[in-house]
């Protein structure tokens, strides 16, 4: 499972000219799935975002989360970052889960968020649409995180 996670000014995602989620201040969560990835990565990736301290406290240093400045999450389904190029110009994406597998892992994994984080406004882009996501990414500030099934 990785996480490409940006702490944002705002953030939205289209399909179609359609606004389908938007956030304030917070993180957009570009997340992908891999091949071996299982729910039981779902419960520590959700603990570790939405306790992640990447907002600045009153001395300018990096020392809050999510909750603590009243942020939102706005996380977005992406099999590309299992892109491979190790060889040639084309991405290789084999190490991507399937898309059953991926809409699954997905969708609990927001599950998840919400239950961790119930205070937390969670929105979502539509899995396997073509999305336009803009956003002010604020810093910059962009992390890239990976769980691996044990």
């Amino acid at each position: 499972m990785r996480l490409l996670v940006q702490r944002v000014s705002w953030a939205e995602v289209r399909v179609a000219d359609r606004l389908v989620g938007r956030i304030e201040k917070g993180l957009l969560v570009l997340v992908g799935f891999g091949t071996g990835d299982t729910p039981g990565l779902l419960p520590k990736a959700a603990h570790k975002l939405v306790n992640l301290r990447v907002f600045s406290d009153e001395a300018g240093r990096m020392n809050l989360s999510l909750r603590e400045v009243g942020g939102g999450l706005l996380v977005v389904s992406q099999f590309t970052l299992y892109g491979e190029l190790r060889k040639g110009f084309r991405p290789s994406f084999v190490g991507a889960a399937p898309p059953e597998q991926a809409r699954s892992l997905y969708e609990a994994f927001l599950e998840e968020l919400r239950r961790q984080a119930p205070d937390i406004p969670v929105e979502m882009g539509e899995f396997g649409a073509k999305m336009a996501v803009s956003l002010c990414n604020d810093g910059p500030v962009t992390l890239w995180l990976e769980f691996e099934a044990v």
